[in-house]
């Protein structure tokens, strides 16, 4: 399994050779728009993606929505969400969509997928319902992880690794619309898991952290906060994680 962080919240997970994006937020993410390699490279080249099987999306908020038909289209990707997000793009943008909620696992090619509780909101930009945040929890072959999406900590955290224990956790660190450093900490003893991929800090002014503080205090709690540049990619093996830069 590898994860390949691009920006924000959004990441490539490769898992049994399929592809996943998460949560696609390029148009309007100042990052790229400001670097014009980084746009030439995303909006006019398509990331140089040469596939892309699903889209995932945690919520219907426009940094991790914006450019979900953009790549959809290119594609032919299958879009998965929660139930009214997963309507929205099928009704108003006539895409490939599966839509879930909180419950089951449900089984895709690359493993098994469930909906998980996030404390946050979700509206699309033009107004239209977003249904209810959430995260997901990925069961394969090649290892658990839990992608929380934009949350605040919540104590349902601590049911997660009643499922099955997790090789990483994806969590947001920037605080303000969602968990701050501090409170990932306690996320990842919810969690039962040492190693955490941080998102969703340093894009806009609000949400600026201090990156060696940040991963100070992991250390200080026993724990390895991994803070990547963008193309950066996680191999993760039956008794080890790699990072490499791409």
């Amino acid at each position: 399994m590898k994860i390949t962080f691009l920006t924000h919240s959004t990441c490539m997970l490769e898992i049994h050779g399929f592809f996943l994006l998460i949560d696609p937020f390029f148009s309007e993410n100042p990052i790229i728009k400001n670097n014009p390699l980084l746009w030439n490279k995303y909006i006019r080249n398509f990331g140089n993606f040469e596939r892309i099987d699903y889209i995932l999306l945690t919520h219907a908020h426009y940094d991790h929505v914006c450019d979900v038909e953009f790549f959809a289209k290119k594609f032919d990707s299958l879009i998965i969400s929660n139930y009214e997000i997963s309507n929205y793009f099928d009704q108003k943008k006539r895409l490939k969509t599966y839509g879930m909620n909180y419950g089951s696992f449900i089984s895709f090619p690359f493993g098994k997928l469930k909906y998980i509780w996030a404390a946050h909101s979700s509206v699309f930009n033009d107004g239209s319902y977003g249904g209810n945040p959430g995260g997901f929890l990925f069961h394969t072959d090649e290892g658990n992880i839990y992608l929380s999406g934009d949350t605040s900590l919540t104590y349902e955290m601590s049911l997660i690794p009643k499922f099955g224990k997790l090789k990483m956790a994806v969590l947001p660190i920037g605080g303000v619309y969602t968990m701050d450093v501090e409170e990932a900490i306690l996320a990842s003893n919810f969690l039962g898991c040492d190693k955490i991929l941080g998102v969703h800090y340093n894009t806009f002014d609000s949400i600026q952290i201090d990156q060696k503080k940040a991963e100070k205090k992991f250390l200080e709690n026993e724990k390895e906060l991994f803070l990547l540049k963008i193309g950066e990619v996680i191999s993760i093996y039956d008794d080890k994680i790699d990072l490499k830069t791409t």
